[in-house]
């Protein structure tokens, strides 16, 4: 087995090239530290110099791969110079993986911020922007705030891109050499990118290269969840307010049955039963009753699968979402579906409207268009399938630049949460009392509360950080590793933090890690215990786990139940293999799960991400084109065409040409421009052609009317408006489609591939209604010319004036003297009666 792992074992081999790269930064070491700072600093526009005029990608990237080693030494001399900080070879190591495009996997306290400035560097030169993801703005000001004397005395810009900046403040940032942002705002800003109707109002300009943060966090744990651009939908409260009432009567098996390990929750037949009468309804089934039903759905979900303090939090009488991964609150993030107005009805807080999908996108679509991704973090091992799958990045996984002396004990195992908690506690107690810090990691908000009330019975002074306290999280966590600290965390103690060792602390043994439960995910576990032990620092760390643990039961095998019936209330510890064992397959399982689940979006978001970029490249070329008048008449074209041939048959006895004349004059040309005998006894295409001439006649007669200037104008509003609300209305029946569309499986038929044969006629359904739309509202919409809209105002004036050139206050009633007669030629010029002009 060791022959065929030095074999097989491609990390090796990775981590020999990447050493290699580093050896010949290390070449470079001594003649750059004789140079003086300009000489340094001249080294910039010399690499910009070869990279100059090219624009084939290929070429370009030869280019930073050749420049790669002295570009890496530039920058550590720099990094030397301006922030006291010399990167380690590891490092540099890190640095090159990155720069290929993939993943280095590198332990907590090994100076991964460092590491990026590097690939960021050498990729900056090319002037296409690179943009660094972290998981929270926080993260962003600060590594920006540090690392923009690096840069600067490089002369390279930085950018910093925030949630509360607006659009020219944005547009500054994109602009820049290096940008700093978070995963979500990049992607709202992309998606709203697509919803302006000025080149100007964009605020991104192209997706070159980025080193996202944290890359397990957002690429898969996120990555569940699209981003969604909402606009407001009708209200529907009633039915929400009802749908609580009658689930909060029903009781699970007997109304309902409920899958722990899927949450997902049906109603049985006893259930419908009372749904029926309830609802006063014959059929719950009905094609009619399916909202009613999804309403019944969601409320079951809101009251048995979605539990507050866990999957979310009330917070200023608003249903606030906790983030599962991080423990952070994900304020302004709302639960699609439905869903979120369930649970407000739930907890009687003011249930919000509905809202419809403008444009949305999930986190693998939109990452996939880099020219070329990488990230970073602690755990990306156990994820490389999905990662090499979805985003073609290998895992390296990179040596730490001291030994790891970190002692993981095994887990200690209970049979009840009670007798576990008590040992967690106990063990917290004794260390506190020799000045060790520790930190307890839970995996919910009640968790974290529940021990800390334990903890201050027995007086011991302590830090939480949760999502109710997360305001806090800088201060509790730069003291969480001073003596005698104790901190209970949720898991965003893992990420993006680090916690610094204070005096006497080594003496003590270092951090101690305490977890309280298995997450669903290896990599959540492995972050926590990476808090302590950085650098090669002393620490410890070991979890304690029941039986009674959430994961064990929904993924425990049926022989892990018999066993805890059998150990009863024991208060000792369960010392079993099979139990470690059941617990790594228990959370490879629940991996497994969401990997499908991830990859299931994936297969379903293809279908719209083929179509949405076929719309978002239409409505960029009308954006950047000047003038758009070929594409307009290529789709008024289009329009005619069909319109005629669906019209005109070969049986001329079947012709009905008053109908026909009716839809073109209803769709194209004024009334009173066609008639029958016009097109009695012609061919389509002559039929279309005459129609055509006459069309671009009317269209001249606009743009003589508006010039030529607001003309393009005008039809580039109505193009951009018609694709829009297009687009909008698909992406509704797109969603609605989605949901359903699992219920095909039950006729043995592939649920997917219905979904990309309907989706696909949908589309393209769209794309006829874009083109009929269009032409309607270019070529029926009345303009007015500047004399017309000049004319009407003076005559607005003169009525809003009186005797003596004072403006109205109110309007005086007509006197009957004054008053022209209905049928009379109206008084203010325009030719028109006086009952259909300022007598209506």
């Amino acid at each position: 087995m060791g022959i065929l792992e030095k074999v097989f074992d491609g990390n090796k081999r990775e981590l020999r090239s990447l050493r290699k790269i580093a050896d010949k930064v290390e070449t470079y070491k001594e003649d750059f530290a004789r140079l003086s700072d300009e000489k340094l600093q001249a080294k910039t526009p010399e690499f910009k110099a070869e990279l100059d005029g090219v624009t084939d990608e290929k070429e370009q990237e030869q280019i930073l791969d050749s420049l790669m080693p002295e570009a890496f030494a530039v920058v550590r001399e720099a990094a030397k110079r301006t922030l006291g900080l010399e990167p380690y070879p590891v490092q540099l190591m890190g640095a090159a993986a990155l720069h290929k495009g993939d993943i280095a996997e590198m332990k907590t306290g090994e100076g991964k911020t460092l590491t990026a400035t590097l690939p960021v560097y050498l990729n900056a030169l090319t002037g296409k922007g690179v943009h660094i993801i972290t998981v929270n703005e926080y993260l962003s000001a600060t590594q920006m705030e540090e690392l923009s004397v690096l840069y600067n005395f490089l002369g390279l810009s930085v950018g910093l891109n925030l949630n509360t900046k607006d659009s020219a403040e944005k547009r500054e940032a994109y602009a820049s050499d290096i940008t700093y942002t978070t995963n979500n705002e990049l992607g709202f800003d992309y998606l709203r990118d697509n919803m302006v109707t000025y080149k100007r109002d964009r605020v991104l300009r192209g997706l070159n290269y980025t080193i996202i943060d944290e890359v397990d966090s957002i690429l898969i744990d996120e990555a569940r969840t699209p981003l969604i651009i909402s606009g407001k939908a009708e209200q529907t409260d009633t039915m929400y307010i009802q749908a609580n009432q009658f689930v909060k009567m029903l009781k699970e098996d007997e109304d309902f049955t409920y899958d722990v390990k899927t949450k997902n929750i049906q109603l049985n037949d006893d259930g419908m039963e009372k749904a029926e009468k309830w609802f006063k309804v014959d059929n719950l089934y009905d094609v009619k009753n399916v909202n009613l039903l999804h309403h019944i759905n969601q409320a079951l979900k809101a009251h048995f699968s979605m539990e507050r303090d866990i999957d979310y939090v009330v917070e200023e009488e608003k249903i606030v979402i906790v983030d599962q991964f991080t423990g952070r609150k994900m304020k302004g993030r709302r639960f699609s579906d439905g869903l979120h107005q369930a649970i407000e009805a739930k907890e009687g807080v003011e249930i919000q409207n509905e809202s419809r999908t403008m444009a949305s996108i999930t986190f693998q679509n939109f990452f996939r268009q880099y020219n070329k991704l990488s990230g970073m973090t602690g755990t990306a091992k156990t994820e490389e399938e999905e990662f090499l799958n979805i985003y073609n990045m290998r895992v390296t996984q990179i040596p730490t630049n001291e030994p790891i002396i970190r002692e993981d004990y095994t887990d200690k195992i209970y049979a009840t949460k009670e007798v576990k908690f008590n040992h967690v506690i106990d063990e917290v107690v004794e260390r506190h009392r020799k000045g060790q810090p520790v930190l307890i990691g839970t995996v919910a908000v009640e968790t974290s509360e529940f021990i800390s009330q334990k903890l201050s019975k027995k007086g011991v002074r302590h830090n939480v950080l949760n999502a109710k306290n997360h305001e806090r999280e800088a201060e509790i966590i730069q003291n969480a590793g001073k003596k005698g600290a104790v901190t209970i965390a949720t898991n965003m103690a893992g990420r993006g933090t680090d916690i610094k060792l204070g005096e006497g602390v080594k003496e003590a043994g270092g951090l101690a890690v305490i977890g309280t439960e298995r997450h669903e995910s290896r990599r959540i576990d492995d972050q926590l215990r990476g808090r302590s032990g950085r650098q090669g620092d002393v620490g410890v760390s070991t979890f304690y786990l029941s039986l009674e643990d959430d994961l064990m039961r929904r993924f425990g095998s049926e022989r892990m139940q018999s066993m805890m019936g059998r150990l009863g209330m024991s208060d000792e510890e369960v010392t079993s293999k099979m139990i470690s064992r059941a617990v790594e397959s228990s959370q490879k399982r629940v991996e497994g799960n969401n990997f499908d689940s991830r990859k299931k979006l994936l297969e379903y978001d293809d279908v719209l991400r083929r179509q949405r970029e076929i719309i978002y490249d239409e409505r960029n070329d009308i954006i950047d084109q000047e003038d758009i008048q070929e594409e307009l008449l290529g789709m008024i074209e289009s329009s005619v065409e069909r319109t005629v041939n669906y019209y005109m048959f070969d049986d001329e006895d079947m012709i009905d040409y008053e109908q026909f004349i009716k839809a073109i004059e209803d769709m194209y040309l004024p009334p009173d421009t066609l008639e029958v005998s016009d097109v009695r006894g012609r061919e389509n295409e002559e039929i279309t052609a005459l129609i055509l001439d006459r069309v671009k006649t009317a269209l001249q007669e606009k743009e003589e009317k508006l010039s030529e200037e607001r003309m393009r104008l005008f039809e580039r509003m109505m193009m951009l408006r018609t694709i829009d609300q297009k687009w909008v209305e698909h992406i509704d029946s797109m969603s609605q489609l989605r949901t359903g569309i699992h219920l095909r499986s039950y006729g043995q038929i592939n649920p997917l591939r219905e979904y990309q044969n309907e989706g696909l006629q949908m589309f393209e359904d769209m794309l006829v209604a874009i083109e009929d739309d269009t032409a309607k509202y270019v070529l029926k919409t009345e303009v007015k010319s500047d004399e017309e809209i000049k004319r009407e105002q003076v005559i607005k004036n003169e009525e809003m004036q009186t005797g003596d050139g004072k403006a109205k206050v109110k309007k005086g009633p007509a006197k009957k003297e004054d008053r022209a007669g209905r049928n009379e030629p109206c008084p203010c010029g325009s030719g028109k009666k006086y009952k259909n002009c300022h007598g209506r």
